[in-house]
């Protein structure tokens, strides 16, 4: 292992292992590389291993086995006070019987900073988060968003490289999370941090991330930018765990090139791209996301149609959401957007619904 870091490889698991009973693997031989600068969101269901990664990395929990660098040297054995790591928390952690300002402070003096120059970072801190004013009052004087906020600037006011947040946002209601989402972001962007970001919110890990590694049992599924876990996901769990995702089941009857043709189980035929499936005879999991797909389509020759009965249809302001009987499916969703020219559709009713064979990919069953 090189000593002196790339932007590629600023934070490393290196075949890192976590067992608590010396029996069953918590985390499964994890290998990966952050970069410096570099936004990366773990995201994965409760057990999945994600946060127990977060806390190897900021010293609280130890490596079974394996190694972890910062900065290309290796951190296994050193404190975590020692790491210079920021860390954010769900639970704000501020002292309450400290102003803002003495909040802020503190994690200077323990660096052993003189008093006029902690004066400036702290200052400059609160004007990062626009928050210049809010000095002189303690914690129970500010709101939920304000003290996350200071929370956040306590982590930013020492200057780490590296930031760790550990579901950051989870305590706030959806509005003043959304608003938060791009605040961290930018505020990430400005200073040119590297932040380690754990949370299972898939909407927070697609808006706010460079790349999103998905987890599951442990193991990473797929490590990608969001745009590319969203539209090509690798396998059933990552297809269903990230944004709405319809369902279909077959077998495969023949792969040519990147094309399958599935026979659905009610005996329909679908072309579809072969993505986690390597031959004639295998059941698969067909993956189409609700608004690929159009009802009524006009998507020219290559498209596929199927016929579908209308379950519900809800008004959702912005979209229509259509619920449909597909394939022996009850739960197939279709996103329209809000047009003038929707008709509504009433349950009962059959409709064709179609789209492109790009669109839909041949999963693992």
């Amino acid at each position: 292992m090189s000593q002196s870091s790339t932007r590629a490889d600023f934070v490393v698991f290196d075949r890192v292992q976590k067992s608590y009973d010396g029996e069953t693997l918590v985390v499964k031989d994890l290998n990966l590389s952050i970069g410096k600068g570099e936004f990366l969101t773990m995201l994965g269901p409760s057990g999945s291993g994600k946060t127990t990664c977060l806390m190897m990395l900021a010293g609280f929990e130890t490596a079974t086995h394996g190694d972890i660098l910062l900065d290309g040297k290796p951190i296994n054995n050193i404190s975590p006070h020692k790491r210079g790591i920021g860390m954010v928390f769900q639970n704000y952690a501020l002292f309450p019987h400290m102003t803002i300002a003495e909040n802020l402070s503190f994690p200077l003096e323990v660096r052993k900073m003189g008093r006029s120059e902690r004066e400036e970072r702290v200052q400059r801190a609160l004007d990062l988060v626009q928050m210049g004013e809010f000095g002189g009052r303690r914690p129970a004087q500010l709101s939920g968003g304000q003290q996350q906020r200071v929370a956040l600037t306590r982590a930013l006011v020492f200057e780490p490289d590296l930031v760790l947040m550990d579901e950051p946002l989870g305590a706030l209601d959806k509005q003043l999370r959304e608003t938060m989402q791009f605040e961290i972001k930018r505020i990430a962007d400005d200073l040119g941090i590297t932040v380690v970001y754990v949370t299972h919110d898939q909407t927070e890990a697609l808006t706010m991330s460079d790349r999103v590694a998905v987890f599951e049992d442990g193991r990473i599924q797929q490590l990608a930018p969001p745009d590319e876990l969203y539209e090509a996901p690798k396998n059933s769990f990552v297809a269903q765990f990230i944004g709405e995702n319809n369902t279909l089941e077959g077998v495969v009857q023949e792969i040519n090139g990147d094309v399958a043709l599935v026979k659905l189980d009610d005996d329909s035929l679908i072309d579809a791209k072969p993505v986690n499936v390597s031959a004639a005879g295998e059941r698969t999991t067909v993956s189409i996301r609700p608004e690929r797909v159009e009802i009524n389509p006009d998507l020219g020759a290559d498209a596929h149609t199927l016929k579908a009965d209308v379950l519900e249809f809800i008004y959702m302001g912005d979209v229509f959401r259509t619920r449909l009987r597909v394939a022996g499916n009850d739960n197939f969703i279709v996103k329209t957007r809000n047009r003038a020219d929707q008709a509504r559709l009433e349950p009962g009713t059959q409709v064709d619904i179609g789209w492109l064979p790009q669109d839909c990919r041949a999963l693992d069953a």
